[in-house]
């Protein structure tokens, strides 16, 4: 088991498939981690239906030391995280803290909001921090892109990729292939 402490903030209408599978890999690498939602409605719809439980709320957790701090994306669901003053200031007191912050998809939006994207090489959903950048930020398309402790990744295709990078940079190399494995990856 890790020692590793993971927040997945959970907003209204976020990506179930990149919640989820942030979620799932990360507890088999043996992290643990905590959902949160953004309000006291722990039960979160996300985009296609699927309801979600969050494990507590934001303000619940908002002094908790994490390692990192992992946005799941999916609209309306990274507008929601967004518009979370609390969340933007927790983002920036992890990056200050020295740990690591991650968003998928549309989420890289709240990094950008953040400022915790200027003078960084970030990705995202197409169409989303490409068409609205953060100040002197260069956008790749590569599926995962990491600049220090910010981790950023494209979309639901992506977020298996995306959650063996975290493990790696939390746990290791060998912890991550271990997951990898066991997934049966083709």
């Amino acid at each position: 088991m890790s020692d590793k402490q993971v927040l997945v903030p959970l907003a209204q209408g976020c990506e179930e498939i990149e919640a989820v599978t942030v979620i799932d890999l990360l507890v088999r690498a043996g992290i643990d981690v905590v959902t949160a939602s953004l309000d006291d409605q722990q039960t979160i719809k996300a985009s296609r239906g699927v309801q979600l439980i969050a494990q507590t709320t934001l303000s619940q957790v908002e002094d908790i030391p994490f390692d990192m701090i992992v946005l799941p994306g999916g609209m309306p669901g990274a507008d929601n995280l967004n518009n979370s003053d609390l969340l933007h200031t927790m983002l920036q007191k992890t990056i200050v803290a020295g740990d690591f912050v991650a968003a998928i998809c549309a989420a890289p939006k709240v990094l950008v909001s953040a400022g915790l994207l200027d003078n960084k090489q970030a990705t995202s959903f197409p169409g989303v921090i490409d068409k609205n950048p953060a100040p002197n930020m260069s956008y790749r398309d590569d599926s995962v892109v990491i600049d220090g402790q910010i981790i950023t990744s494209r979309g639901p295709g992506t977020a298996i990729l995306f959650a063996l990078t975290l493990i790696e940079l939390l746990a290791g190399e060998s912890v991550k292939q271990s997951v990898a494995n066991s997934l049966q990856l083709p």
